[in-house]
């Protein structure tokens, strides 16, 4: 038998990794392949049913759907984070499960400072101004509705020291900013002064986000936490929604206890009209897209691929279970 010809793979959530501009032709070159776009737990657990292996983004690959799927010996994640897959019912199957680390680091990190340097230069008010015709009708060469601020001599605190956050620390310096660092681990020949978890959010003029979601991080950001914040600080946020506390994060901003926040992600994604944090004061908000460059999912689908290849080879790679 040929294993590569008669494999099937199924793979959901197409439209968060392609819009028509990426093409997966490398990962249809391993085997038997259907597209899905995001699907109910129910259409899921239906296409799923005969697959040899699963391919999703943020699709949940709970126990329930792994006893509906007897065949499913892979499933591979379009993502870094792994927590919508329930990694012990994998493990207990001995189905293997592979995740992409790494790929999006300049892309995030890039969307860190367009979100912080729009906040703090209001580029956003002032082009839409400017469209509007406002510069036409003005008598004066320039003109100034909505403060800006410089984000050199500020201190931009670093919440999880991996790639990503090593990146958006690099980058913070080379803004002219003081780089102070909180991580689980301490890491070798860190340039930056380590504090614990109240000193960052005690010091930080900017503090962002890049850890991962799990018992210890769900909810960091909370009311305790944002109380002990400054009252001028901006919290930056690309990781993962539910490492806030909503409420009381929109609290802080309409209340003035926070001077604003840059969001990528939320707790609830797509984003819900009940959304705590929809309308509230100085809050920036993109739909999910820090890792959205194309040249960044290009390479996704690419190591995607790579992952699936080394798996049909024997030998994984980039395993998680």
């Amino acid at each position: 038998m040929n294993l590569r010809e008669r494999i099937k793979i199924v793979s959901v959530d197409t439209q968060t990794v392609s819009y028509g501009d990426i093409g997966f032709e490398r990962i249809e070159a391993l085997g038997d392949v259907k597209f899905y776009g995001v699907l109910t737990p129910e259409e899921l657990a239906e296409a799923a049913k005969d697959a040899d292996v699963l391919l999703v983004n943020k699709a949940e690959v709970t126990r329930a759907l792994v006893e509906k799927c007897p065949r499913l010996r892979y499933v591979g994640t379009y993502s870094t984070g792994y927590n919508n897959v329930d990694v012990a019912a994998l493990r207990e199957r001995g189905i293997v499960a592979c995740n992409v680390p790494g790929y999006s680091t300049d892309a995030v990190c890039q969307h860190v400072f367009a979100l912080l340097l729009m906040f703090e230069g209001r580029t956003d008010r002032y082009a839409a101004s400017v469209a509007s015709g406002d510069w036409i009708k003005s008598k004066a060469f320039c003109y100034f509705p909505w403060q800006m601020h410089e984000v050199s001599g500020k201190t931009f605190g670093v919440y999880g020291y991996g790639s990503i956050g090593s990146a958006v620390a690099k980058v913070a310096s080379a803004f002219g900013m003081k780089v102070i660092v909180h991580t689980r681990t301490k890491p070798k020949n860190c340039p930056y002064e380590l504090v614990d978890s109240e000193g960052i959010f005690a010091r930080s003029d900017y503090l962002s986000f890049h850890c991962p979601l799990n018992e210890q991080t769900a909810g960091i950001i909370n009311e305790r936490t944002l109380s002990l914040m400054k009252p001028s600080a901006v919290i930056i946020n690309t990781a993962r929604g539910a490492l806030a506390d909503e409420k009381a994060l929109a609290s802080a901003l309409n209340t003035g206890k926070l001077a604003g926040a840059c969001l990528d992600v939320l707790a609830a994604e797509p984003m819900r009209d009940d959304c705590p944090l929809a309308g509230a004061k100085n809050c920036i908000i993109t739909p999910h897209v820090a890792w959205g460059a194309k040249e960044t999912r290009e390479r996704l689908v690419g190591i995607v691929a790579e992952n699936l290849d080394a798996f049909l080879n024997g030998k994984p790679q980039n395993v998680i279970t």
